[in-house]
């Protein structure tokens, strides 16, 4: 798809959204998700590597996704709408496969490549005195730029998030991240699937340094000591960035209405 069509597509797209927030109505709805169906087989063609679940219905599942993301959008926001819908399109796959009791399964060459990635990771550091890109990664480990992503995604969504880990905050005492949802009727550990996307949609707007310690923590369940030799920085520093991005994180999840 050449520019001229992409920058079409996006005020098309746009124009639709406006249409549908000021008069919603079914068949803009269709339109947009017509424009946006590309969002929903890009995820899908994932997951069905991921599972034995039929391709058709995981689509239909992610469409569903998609027409909340079109329904809750907010042009006021000023997100952009795809980087909005996927982790709906993702959240309502992962609510599916997980109330069918699907388990994921990695590669087990995967898991190999991820745990020679933590050693790369730590040898690239001390090359570079810098946290080295997935690029950088994947080249040292020999495959593919996309294959690499493909592996972190997987490794990041091999179970739910782990929300009652609780995390210390020096004086402060802990919190879990289940804590940091404003509705506190969800403080289990399985929260409801719209806090989970508004979680997932919070860690995506940290910087990266920050979320990659989060991600350790509450994807991971490593301790501050583990994330430390992890990404090889020290304790101090991880305790830093985890006060750092609960705060945050309450503000993001603050101030978001359902």
């Amino acid at each position: 798809m050449n520019t001229t069509t992409t920058t079409e597509l996006k005020h098309e797209i746009y124009q639709l959204l406006r249409e549908y927030e000021q008069r919603p109505s079914e068949s803009v709805r269709n339109k947009l998700v017509k424009l946006n169906y590309g969002l929903v087989r890009k995820e899908v063609h994932y997951w069905s590597n991921q599972c034995q679940e039929s391709h058709e219905d995981l689509l239909q599942v992610g469409c569903l996704g998609l027409i909340r993301a079109i329904e809750k959008f907010e042009l006021s926001k000023g997100n952009a709408f795809s980087s909005y819908a996927v982790p709906y399109i993702r959240g309502e796959i992962q609510h599916y496969l997980r109330d069918k009791g699907v388990t994921m399964r990695i590669p087990r060459r995967w898991l190999a490549l991820q745990q020679q990635a933590v050693g790369i990771s730590h040898s690239l550091r001390e090359k570079y005195n810098r946290q080295p890109s997935d690029a950088e990664i994947a080249e040292a480990l020999g495959i593919p730029h996309s294959e690499w992503q493909e592996i972190k995604l997987a490794w990041i969504n091999r179970s739910p998030l782990s929300l009652d880990v609780p995390i210390q905050e020096g004086e402060e005492g802990s919190v879990s991240l289940g804590e940091l949802v404003p509705d506190h009727g969800y403080r289990s550990f399985q929260l409801a699937q719209e806090d989970q996307i508004r979680l997932q949609q919070a860690l995506v707007q940290l910087e990266n340094r920050t979320r990659e310690v989060l991600e350790c923590v509450f994807l991971q369940d490593l301790t501050q000591k583990q994330v430390a030799e992890q990404l090889g920085i020290s304790v101090v520093t991880v305790s830093r960035q985890v006060k750092k991005g609960l705060g945050l994180l309450k503000q993001i999840m603050g101030s978001g209405d359902h």
